[in-house]
């Protein structure tokens, strides 16, 4: 069994996120008060709480309705993060969401308190919204960002 590593102040990784409300959405971006997507919003954080990210990105596809055998964002947060499951999500964890029934999880948010979410949406840009049973229900995957 993986032992399960520190993880990082919840309290850190809200504020955090929350510093990045406003920015506006670009596609693969990660640039606070510029430009991000939900990735990139994620890959912002990952680098203020824990450090350098530990490896490149590759370029990515927007869509949500894609399937397939890997879930390649969730393998991706499992080699750095501590997974915890769905239902046991707390704030300050990095939530993967699927969009479509049967799709891969393509897209990425940040509970804030145990009803809200911080996420970048095209055409919004990064906001903090209410986590509705919409998107609870659409929640496949959790983890904690560890400990620098």
């Amino acid at each position: 069994m993986k032992r399960r590593a520190a993880v990082a102040d919840p309290a850190l990784v809200i504020a955090t996120a929350r510093s990045w409300l406003g920015t506006p959405y670009h596609d693969q971006a990660s640039l606070r008060g510029v430009g991000c997507d939900c990735l990139g919003l994620a890959r912002g954080v990952w680098r203020a709480v824990v450090g350098d990210e530990p490896f490149p990105i590759p370029p990515y596809s927007r869509d949500w309705g894609q399937t397939g055998p890997r879930e390649v964002l969730a393998e991706g947060a499992r080699a750095m993060m501590s997974e915890i499951a769905p239902t046991d999500v707390i704030p300050g964890a990095l939530v993967l969401f699927r969009m479509a029934p049967r799709a891969i999880a393509k897209h990425v948010g940040i509970l804030t308190s145990p009803d809200r979410f911080i996420h970048a949406y095209e055409r919004l840009g990064v906001v903090e919204e209410q986590l509705t049973p919409s998107w609870r229900r659409r929640i496949a995957f959790a983890f904690l960002f560890p400990k620098d």
